[in-house]
């Protein structure tokens, strides 16, 4: 057994951290100023870190190397899966021409870019990260825009930024129970925390989607609809979050909010038409012929999809799935670290095993989709299961890219280096607050997920608060809504992005658009949480 040591270097915590993040440094130029290839800047950074964790850390070799398999494992299922599937759902319609169907669909209710980003980035995006989560929302949304006329940047980063509502509340609120899980406190209280930090981010988010697309003007002119969806969606999860619990948030606001948007758009519309393809697009509004049975079997493979993700989540039927998990501990790795104070609240194994429920995956629902809707979109097996080949084929440099960053963060939570950037923040003394959200951020950014960060960090922020006199419930909700911030720019989740709209080899492209924003998003945060600790506690419940 080997016990992590988080001052490694002159017993400093604060050079400790200088050395922990040089890897992150490193992966933040590579991809944002040298605009290095995903696939090649992952396994770089991947080699700096595992030299930091054996020469610097004192890890084990052997246990360095599984914790990179670990991590290797883990981006392949159920991450990779995930967009395997999602992306060869898309594929499938765009060869048998359904999507062709789809888009006419959708032009005949708007054929405005803003409205329609609204409604599939956001909205419907929020709905398949309650749902499903772990990628699937940037997936299918990013390739139905794409497909929809974006530029594929836009269409790419438009989902990452919209997929920031949500996020905190996804797959059926896991982030949240695992923070209680972890923390010993109250679920039901980090829920309602959470729901009173991120509806002001959640109001903000859609105006800013737009006024990234279309500046300030263009936002103005679809003012109704950007207050209309926003508000619905702020308004719900909030009710939602503190007085049903954590499971519903996303998946009601989502509804809800898309129901509200299809109605507005009855009665309104915007005076100017924004499009990026402008020049050559040529209006389908008033030639949409197809009949409602076309327009079914066209949006068969979503609609079966969205049926499977509900059935899925039903805890009657979840429970049966998950009795063929799988769960493997894994070789060498399994309890062989021993996590030590304050992260923990005693020394205590860490243990790493490997879950394969690869009947209950979110992957295997889309899976099943694409399968299910063969007779309705008129697809030969044949012609499927070269479709299918053909996916996996162009998704090799991004599944590289995926492995390496899992392997990446992997690599930092084992080595305990992870562990060294949570406590030097730890260290800020009453300005902690200010950088709870930030501990989140870093923490999705490492690992590429919410539920992640918060079992990573929570107990550190329980700790903390408890230290400086704030409620930690605070503290441990600003790390789930710090987080989400943080899912825009995780390496993990510009892979699938650039997946699933073409932009393989530009990573660093992607990577570059969306950082201001999660800069901004997570100072947003910040500064509400360091309000709520000393001017308004009475939010705290």
């Amino acid at each position: 057994m080997w016990t992590q040591v988080y001052q490694p270097v002159s017993d400093s915590l604060w050079l400790s951290a200088l050395v922990s993040v040089i890897p992150i440094i490193y992966f933040f130029w590579a991809l944002a100023y040298r605009r290095t290839k995903g696939h090649i800047a992952g396994p770089v950074t991947v080699g700096l870190a595992l030299l930091i964790a054996v020469l610097v850390y004192q890890m084990p070799v052997a246990l360095a190397g599984t914790s990179l398999g670990y991590g290797f494992l883990t981006g392949l299922f159920p991450i990779g899966w995930i967009i395997v599937t999602a992306v060869f759902l898309y594929k499938i319609t765009v060869k048998t021409g359904q999507f062709d169907i789809i888009r006419s669909s959708i032009v005949s209710i708007t054929d405005d870019h803003r409205l329609q980003a609204l409604l599939i980035a956001f909205c419907f995006g929020a709905f398949l990260e309650g749902a499903a989560g772990f990628g699937t929302p940037v997936a299918i949304s990013a390739a139905l825009l794409a497909g929809l006329g974006f530029r594929p940047l836009y269409a790419a980063g438009i989902c990452l930024i919209a997929n920031t509502a949500p996020v905190a509340f996804g797959a059926i609120g896991i982030p949240i129970i695992v923070a209680g899980k972890t923390t010993g406190l109250d679920t039901m209280a980090i829920s309602e925390m959470t729901g009173r930090q991120l509806p002001f981010l959640t109001l903000f988010v859609p105006l800013w989607l737009i006024i990234i697309m279309a500046g300030w003007k263009g936002a103005r002119e679809v003012m109704p609809a950007i207050l209309v969806t926003g508000g619905t969606f702020a308004l719900v999860q909030y009710l939602s979050s503190n007085y049903l619990g954590p499971e519903l948030p996303d998946v009601l606001s989502s509804l809800l909010s898309i129901l509200a948007l299809v109605m507005l758009l009855k009665v309104w519309k915007p005076k100017t038409l924004f499009r990026f393809d402008r020049e050559t697009y040529q209006a389908e509004r008033g030639h949409f012929t197809h009949s409602p049975a076309q327009v079914f079997r066209a949006w068969s493979p979503f609609i079966i999809l969205t049926l499977l993700i509900i059935l899925w989540t039903i805890p009657t039927l979840k429970e049966q799935l998950n009795k063929v998990t799988l769960e493997i501990p894994f070789p060498v790795l399994h309890e062989a670290v021993i996590q030590a104070k304050p992260i923990v609240p005693k020394a205590s194994p860490y243990a790493a095993v490997f879950k394969l429920d690869w009947l209950a995956a979110a992957g295997t629902a889309i899976f099943f989709a694409s399968l299910v809707s063969l007779p309705f979109i008129g697809m030969k097996l044949s012609d499927w299961l070269k479709t299918l080949g053909e996916t996996v084929k162009e998704l090799r440099f991004p599944l590289l890219t995926i492995v390496s960053v899992l392997g990446l963060a992997y690599i930092y939570n084992y080595a305990g280096m992870s562990a060294t950037l949570g406590l030097a923040m730890a260290g800020t003394g009453v300005l902690f607050p200010f950088f709870a959200p930030v501990l989140g951020w870093l923490g999705v950014f490492l690992t590429g997920s919410d539920t992640s960060s918060n079992a990573l960090f929570g107990n550190l922020q329980k700790i903390t608060a408890g230290q400086i006199g704030v409620d930690p419930t605070l503290t441990v909700a600003a790390n789930s809504t710090g987080g989400v911030t943080g899912k825009m720019i995780s390496p993990q989740s510009i892979a699938v992005a650039t997946a699933s709209t073409g932009m393989v080899g530009k990573e660093g492209d992607l990577f570059r658009f969306t950082l201001k924003h999660s800069l901004l998003f997570l100072l947003i945060v910040s500064i509400i949480t360091m309000l709520q600790a000393y001017v308004f506690p009475w939010m705290i419940p």
